[in-house]
């Protein structure tokens, strides 16, 4: 049965409205032309995805989001995303916007990233972007 997850590493965080999160993510995918098969969020600290940086992309660095593609097999979706809440609420404040939109926001990101998108170049960052606003505005709750 296809699974969307969330769960929490080295920090206490509750996220709000799972179920419409849930459906509006599996809904993302399956508008993308994509199967989901397990997806799972795990929130974190600066520390701890740091360590991840470093131990799995040898960067030393912090960041909002690290994305692990689990598929082997074409346009299923099996993933690992961690999301460090300390630095969606830092961004949020950087941003000017709520805590829960930045979270969205990262959310979806993760989501993106697995079904093919890139942020690499300003071309790709451009369009990510406007793919996470497009989905963003199709959030029900």
């Amino acid at each position: 049965m296809p699974a969307i997850t969330f769960h929490e590493e080295d920090i206490s965080y509750k996220l709000k409205n799972k179920t419409a999160v849930r459906k509006w993510i599996t809904d993302t995918i399956i508008a993308e032309g994509y199967k989901l098969s397990e997806l799972t969020y795990i929130f974190c600290t600066d520390e701890y995805l740091l360590q991840i940086n470093r131990q799995y992309l040898n960067h030393d660095t912090y960041t909002d989001i690290i994305t692990f593609d689990n598929s082997e097999e074409e346009g299923l979706i099996v993933g690992d995303i961690f999301i460090s809440i300390e630095r969606i609420r830092e961004n949020a404040g950087k941003f000017n916007v709520t805590d829960a939109d930045e979270l969205h926001r990262v959310l979806i990101h993760g989501a993106l990233h697995l079904l093919g998108y890139g942020d690499k170049s300003p071309a790709d960052k451009k369009k990510m972007t406007s793919k996470e606003d497009f989905y963003l505005d199709k959030r029900g709750f």
